[in-house]
């Protein structure tokens, strides 16, 4: 048994073998819902007929954990751990898996009550779980809508764990480091201006070591008179500027140093 995980579809392509033609074809009827959504009788380790949804967007297989119980796919007495989402019990191998005339062997499924499922068979009938991407990407699949029909040719190909693969990927997927919308942090400097101060500019209070602003040599005690073309009056001026400039995008910055007016390129970095 494996842990439920956050589900997400995929696409994936299945190369047709070129012996492919040669291999048998095998049907199974198909209802038409009133919502649409396609329905198709299986049967699960020998059991059924069971009536489930046939979703082409489905990344994985579900079905009920009352299904589950009376096909062996689990313990007659299993039950979800408490605070189960859905009365999930996990992942779990089919050991044979049939649609219409077509067999499967070691379908893995999700066991559990999907909520979607729950809605559609209270107005369309009962219905028992969802057919997706780890039975039918074994297929070349047809469907025929006139003669409520679909064709299966066995491609040769058997899909990944969609499961395993989600977990492989959250395990090696690196988080990206959290960013500050303080301009500071993506700068490397502050700024302040005192009540009384009525000249244009704000003053550099502080300059961070190691920084964007301290590699263009901006210093403690500079006026900053503009900051990408924008006036600069007040610190809120400076932090509007600041933010409207994108990381990686050299920035002028226009100071006064010793009655002197002067222009530093900065270049900010992603926040830290």
């Amino acid at each position: 048994m494996r842990p439920l995980a956050l589900l997400l579809a995929l696409s994936t392509a299945a190369a047709l073998p070129s012996s492919a033609e040669e291999l048998p074809v095998r049907t199974a009827p198909i209802e038409v819902l009133k919502s649409h959504h396609l329905a198709v009788r299986v049967k699960i380790n020998g059991k059924g007929p069971y009536r489930m949804i046939f979703d082409t967007g489905a990344p994985i297989t579900i079905i009920s954990p009352e299904v589950a119980r009376e096909t062996g796919v689990v313990p007659r007495d299993a039950q979800p751990p408490p605070m189960a989402l859905f009365n999930a019990l996990g992942q779990f191998s089919m050991q044979r898996f049939e649609v219409g005339g077509q067999r499967a062997d070691k379908i893995p499924a999700i066991v559990m009550d999907h909520p979607a499922v729950a809605v559609l068979s209270r107005g369309q009938g009962e219905l028992h779980g969802i057919v997706g991407f780890s039975f039918f990407a074994r297929y070349r699949m047809t469907l025929d809508y006139q003669a409520k029909q679909l064709s299966f040719t066995p491609n040769g190909y058997v899909p990944d764990d969609f499961l395993e693969l989600m977990m492989a990927y959250m395990a090696a997927k690196k988080k990206p480091p959290p960013r500050l919308l303080d301009p500071a942090g993506m700068w490397g400097f502050a700024v302040s201006k005192a009540d009384d101060d009525e000249e244009p500019g704000v003053i550099v209070d502080r300059v961070r070591p190691d920084t964007p602003a301290a590699s263009a040599g901006l210093k403690v005690g500079d006026r900053l008179l503009t900051l990408d073309g924008a006036w600069t009056d007040s610190a809120a001026d400076c932090h509007h500027a600041a933010g409207g400039v994108k990381p990686g995008i050299a920035a002028p910055l226009k100071i006064r140093r010793g009655g002197k007016e002067m222009t530093l390129m900065v270049t900010p970095r992603m926040g830290l």
